[in-house]
């Protein structure tokens, strides 16, 4: 729906409105429950999405406003998740983003390396759409094009960390589960914490080519007890964390080549002897898609980080905490068939870490009644052999969800 808005005397602002209500109901796949939940479901919502865009082309600018107010069953709350709010400005060469946005980079189907913004890992482990895996950041993005290289920067004065998993609805691992006692400290809103991200690219030959800069903090928190040996309570917090990378996709061997390198820099710890505080670690991937016949698509992915100052952290360990390898590596599987004029996809997407022996098995089947009407019936199975690796802790938590989405 297209209205036509006076934005002053002599101009004109289109306005463009869309929406969706969204069904999204999640539930375990066995008997076994968290001990703070007594629900067989992970998830239970109904969203209303509302998706304004303005613009004004004589003055290069624009608007969008991205929000979903939804109903949580499982807990019983309603909430405005706002996605996007932005204002846009244009001239010939670059473009500045002011506000809420949703940032997306490197060439990783779903590893991430240089994609170092927030993410909401509970939606993706328990059947909400893809889209709901990032989440948007408060700040400003400049784009500028040139001739020989483009180039992205994106400033975040306010942290956002990944929305991680926990006990209230999953299985998770937790060497210090008994502490109960626990707070979180996120980085300050001051100019020196201020997340800054830059992107360099261009076309090169066939490829792709790209290189990041990241100055900001993990996303996901460190563990800072009172006491080792007899903790009786836990700082939740943020270290110091740069990121080197770069990435190249292009056309090759019939298909689509992705290379992509990243160097953790972990700030707070570069010698790796705190153990609170992730080492640094260099990250890398090879992922290769093609088209094996018409709608039929496959991908692969290998990945692997590989931990530095691996003696220190051996060594630093506090007794009873689970020693992870210093090399993890993780292969992805995606088949995609499109069948009935396109109108039904069946996918299947895997994880597995020969390292670790764990996986995640993610298939699905949507379909398209209509222009405005559609489903989708997907699964989440994990498992693995130790309950101390990344996805063997979710062992317990296989799930099966239904969303239906109706489009205005």
């Amino acid at each position: 729906m297209v209205l036509l808005l006076t934005a002053s005397p002599g101009q004109a602002a289109d306005v463009e409105t869309h929406g969706f209500l969204l069904l999204n109901y999640s539930g375990r796949m066995t008997d076994d429950r968290p001990a703070q939940s007594d629900s067989d479901f992970l998830l239970g919502e109904e969203r209303l999405r509302l998706d304004v865009s303005v613009w004004a082309d004589e003055i290069e600018a624009s608007a969008r406003f991205k929000g979903d107010l939804f109903h949580d069953s499982v807990d019983d709350e309603t909430e405005l998740d706002m996605r996007e709010a932005y204002v846009d400005y244009a001239t010939d060469k670059v473009d500045l983003r002011l506000g809420r946005q949703i940032a997306t980079w490197g060439v990783g189907d779903l590893l991430f390396i240089n994609d170092v913004f927030p993410k909401n890992w509970v939606s993706f482990f328990s059947g909400r759409p893809l889209e709901y895996l990032k989440i948007g950041v408060d700040g400003a993005r400049l784009r500028f094009s040139g001739e020989m290289i483009n180039a992205d920067v994106i400033l975040i004065p306010f942290f956002t960390p990944d929305t991680l998993p926990t006990p209230a609805r999953f299985f998770l691992y937790d060497p210090l589960a008994p502490v109960t006692t626990r707070s979180e400290t996120k980085p300050a809103s001051t100019y020196d914490n201020s997340e800054l991200a830059l992107r360099l690219y261009r076309r090169a030959r066939d490829f792709d080519v790209a290189a990041y800069l990241y100055k900001g903090f993990w996303r996901s928190p460190g563990m800072r007890p009172d006491d080792f040996t007899a903790p009786t309570q836990i700082e939740l917090f943020y270290p110091e964390l740069y990121v080197y990378g770069a990435s190249a996709q292009g056309n090759a061997f019939g298909g689509v080549l992705s290379l992509e390198v990243g160097y953790y820099d972990s700030r707070d710890d570069r010698d790796g002897n705190d153990p609170t505080i992730a080492n640094s670690q260099s990250r890398f991937l090879i992922g290769y898609q093609r088209q094996l016949k018409q709608d039929l698509t496959l991908g692969l992915q290998y990945y692997t980080e590989i931990m530095r100052d691996y003696d220190q952290y051996k060594q630093t360990l506090p007794a009873g905490f689970a020693v992870q390898r210093r090399s993890r590596d993780t292969v992805t599987l995606r088949l995609e068939q499109l069948l009935r004029h396109q109108t039904l996809r069946l996918s299947l997407f895997t994880f597995y870490s020969p390292a670790d022996d764990d996986y995640l098995i993610q298939p699905k089947m949507s379909y398209q009644f209509s222009d405005e009407l559609s489903a989708t019936l997907g699964a989440n199975f994990f498992g693995g052999n130790k309950k101390t690796t990344f996805l063997g802790q979710f062992d317990k938590n296989d799930n099966i969800y239904l969303s239906v989405r109706f489009d205005f």
